[in-house]
């Protein structure tokens, strides 16, 4: 990840990205034991439109939030809009059965929009000439859980990147990554 997303994820989340290593959990007064659990934790398999492995994307609860993190290969370069969106199905090539952004909340799109923004706006992935991206992204005030409702969730990458303003998508052009969000073993 570039330092430039780095810093585009800390401008757009209103919690700091990457604060702290959430893979180390903090020890209690005694010290014996971790006082805060490894939490829920849920995954998405992306797959192109060809149905070529593209990546992984990880969700982590969090004490106020969730941690995305993303290996991601296989892409065309450049900046590429990436979402969560509504549905947890991903029917190829358009993947349009994912439905629209995941928002609960029912609000605007764009961390832009003073009336924005969705559970499921992400920062955009830039991605470099050899097609391979990692990211590690802080979503406050989002639930694990939420994202396995009756109908799931699926985790998209878009062919444009994301104005972060424009409802409902951000004018991110059509979606050319989708991965079925789904409980990790």
């Amino acid at each position: 990840m570039t330092i430039r997303s780095l810093l585009v994820a800390a401008a757009l989340l209103s919690t700091p990205a990457l604060a702290q290593d959430a893979g180390t959990p903090a020890p209690t007064d005694a010290g014996t034991k971790p006082a805060i659990k490894k939490g829920e934790t849920v995954k998405a398999m992306v797959k192109d439109a060809q149905g070529k492995d593209v990546g992984e994307v990880t969700m982590e609860q969090a004490p106020k939030g969730v941690l995305v993190r993303g290996t991601l290969a296989n892409l065309p370069p450049g900046e590429h809009a990436f979402h969560i969106h509504e549905t947890g199905k991903c029917e190829a090539p358009e993947f349009k059965t994912a439905g629209g952004h995941f928002n609960p909340t029912k609000k605007q799109h764009g961390a832009l929009s003073p009336k924005g923004q969705h559970a499921g706006d992400l920062p955009n992935l830039y991605v470099p000439q050899d097609g391979k991206v990692q990211f590690d992204v802080f979503i406050a005030d989002l639930k694990v859980k939420s994202l396995l409702d009756k109908d799931g969730s699926a985790v998209m990458i878009h062919a444009k990147l994301d104005d972060y303003r424009t409802d409902p998508t951000g004018d991110a052009g059509g979606r050319i990554a989708c991965g079925v969000v789904e409980k990790a073993e």
